[in-house]
């Protein structure tokens, strides 16, 4: 097929056009691409919230990333437990700072280990690579294992390991972003 000039050019403009809006929408939806990445916290770092060195425990940890409120330093917020996570990132919502996005242990992509001692514990995991988005996990809520500050939220990127665990250790499950200061407080006490 020959095309004349002008519809040659037509046709340029057209498809610049609608690449154009493409991208535009891509970035207006929020496909993640832009996110910070996580980092590693098996550094000595010290927990936002409790000021425990995190790599000393054990269990899930998390990391937040916020708009407006960032910490002393380059980076996240960062935690020595999913608890310590949750409950920093209200006190600072309620204080009216919004998060960019909160990482969370996956146990569904590790070789994970629970000692089977009078208090279970979970192994900790600090790669950078051993955290995912909120967004794409599920919690055990209330198991009868345990973390660093204690009771804890275990953290998995696929529901059906979120079952088995509770099927295995107790707790109930409930999707990450469901997680609200309310079951925080419960699991707590």
């Amino acid at each position: 097929m020959h095309l004349t000039q002008e519809a040659s050019q037509r046709r340029t403009v057209l498809t610049a056009l609608g690449s154009g809006l493409v991208v535009g929408l891509a970035g207006c939806l929020g496909d993640g691409d832009d996110l910070p990445e996580p980092v590693s916290l098996d550094d000595g770092q010290a927990c936002d919230e409790c000021g425990m060195e995190i790599e000393q425990h054990p269990g899930p940890t998390g990391q937040v990333f916020f708009d407006d409120h960032p910490p002393d330093r380059d980076g996240p917020a960062w935690f020595c437990s999913s608890t310590c996570t949750y409950s920093y990132r209200f006190d600072r919502e309620d204080e009216g700072t919004d998060p960019i996005v909160t990482y969370l242990t996956d146990y569904s992509q590790l070789e994970y280990s629970v000692d089977d001692g009078d208090e279970p514990s979970i192994s900790a995991h600090l790669a950078a690579d051993d955290h995912r988005e909120e967004s794409e996990l599920t919690v055990v809520a209330g198991s009868d294992v345990e973390g660093a500050m204690g009771p804890e939220l275990i953290p998995f990127g696929d529901a059906d390991d979120a079952e088995a665990f509770a099927d295995e250790y107790g707790g109930d499950v409930r999707a990450a972003t469901d997680v609200d200061r309310e079951l925080v407080d419960s699991v707590r006490s």
